[in-house]
């Protein structure tokens, strides 16, 4: 009951923090969104590289931020494009900072039946640093695009609705995991996440669904209702996957949680490891047909 109850304050903070982000101002969504995706990178390359600070995870966590507020400043206040391009420096940093870590040059390499075999050195870990910033930074930025109009006019309306939406999923699957999928049983991924079930998955695209036609007929969800109903397929579907990707990336490296950062939810990573694979997918979409 505790856990519970912890969980539940949490998550209710949590909730309302997003949302008076989001709605405020663009300076309060990016500030926000930039302490969360500077948090979800630290998350990631911790798990897949250590606790060290390295050089080449300091530059690329400095580059995904760069490439968020680069993106920020090009689509709300209309900055020369050509300023992503500078979210290269400290791209090209890394490999360069590389140079200067001792125990990468420190190389071991044997012959075994005529086969070269290398022995570590921390090495292997470096296209981690890089993979962050795809995986994080880049679904991170383009969230900018949902934030602001054609015209540079700021509303945080259809983020929101997004985000609500991924929630519904995530409470949908939860209600109809823990009950319909305890009792039938069908597992939906069960190498990578043993708990997860298709009455889950059912579930929480139901919810989506319902969600996206109450945020249609509230107005909050400024679409057509055909779009906000697709929208809501979208966000459920890639949602579950997007779920999926991070179970498997922390049972590759025997980690619980991303973090801690929230008392009873884990990391920044576990709570939106849903919406950087589904956001992108939706953004195209809004992109594509709107």
């Amino acid at each position: 009951m505790k856990n519970l109850l912890i969980r539940t304050i949490s998550g209710i903070a949590f909730i309302l923090i997003m949302t008076g982000a989001i709605l405020w101002n663009p300076v309060s969504f990016a500030v926000v969104f930039g302490l969360i995706l500077t948090k979800m990178m630290h998350e990631y390359l911790t798990i897949t590289t250590g606790k060290e600070n390295t050089i080449g995870k300091i530059l690329g966590i400095i580059a995904g931020v760069f490439f968020f507020l680069m993106m920020f400043l090009v689509t709300g206040y209309g900055y020369n494009p050509l300023l992503l391009t500078l979210t290269l420096l400290p791209l090209t940093g890394i490999f360069i900072g590389n140079l200067y870590v001792k125990k990468y040059n420190v190389h071991d390499i044997r012959t075994a039946d005529g086969v070269p075999v290398r022995t570590g050195n921390g090495y292997e870990t470096f296209p981690f640093i890089l993979s962050g910033f795809i995986y994080i930074a880049v679904p991170g930025a383009l969230l900018n695009l949902v934030m602001f109009n054609a015209y540079g006019e700021y509303s945080g309306k259809l983020l929101l609705s997004m985000l609500i939406l991924l929630w519904s999923t995530d409470v949908g699957a939860y209600c109809a995991g823990s009950t319909l999928g305890k009792k039938f049983g069908h597992k939906l991924f069960f190498s990578v996440s043993p708990k997860k079930s298709w009455e889950g998955f059912w579930g929480g695209l139901i919810c989506s669904i319902l969600a996206s036609i109450i945020l249609y007929y509230t107005t909050l969800l400024e679409l057509g209702l055909l779009h906000s109903i697709i929208l809501a397929i979208l966000i459920g579907v890639f949602g579950t996957l997007g779920d999926l990707v991070e179970s498997q990336l922390k049972r590759n490296f025997g980690v619980k949680d991303s973090g801690s950062i929230m008392p009873g939810h884990g990391g920044m990573l576990d709570r939106f490891d849903g919406a950087l694979v589904a956001f992108p997918v939706a953004i195209i979409y809004l992109i594509l047909f709107l």
